[in-house]
């Protein structure tokens, strides 16, 4: 679920509708503009991408209709 808040006067302010019980207690997070990669994680994801571009490059490729088909006879 996602709620939208603005800050006034140093609260949180929430003008949405929602299912939720009276008295409901919620934790919020500020969203970052970035991403929440460590450097092992951002390491990682640019070898990937560096691995996907080389398959590409070769032709190993694989359609998405025959991968979405495998995926769903599981």
């Amino acid at each position: 679920m996602t709620i939208k808040a603005r800050v006034h006067a140093g609260r949180l302010v929430v003008d949405e509708p929602t299912d939720l019980p009276e008295g409901t207690e919620m934790q919020l997070l500020a969203l970052d503009p970035g991403d929440w990669l460590d450097d092992a994680d951002r390491t990682a994801l640019h070898e990937a991408l560096r691995e996907s571009d080389a398959d590409v490059a070769t032709g190993r490729l694989i359609d998405a209709e025959e991968i979405l088909k495998d995926l769903r006879s599981r």
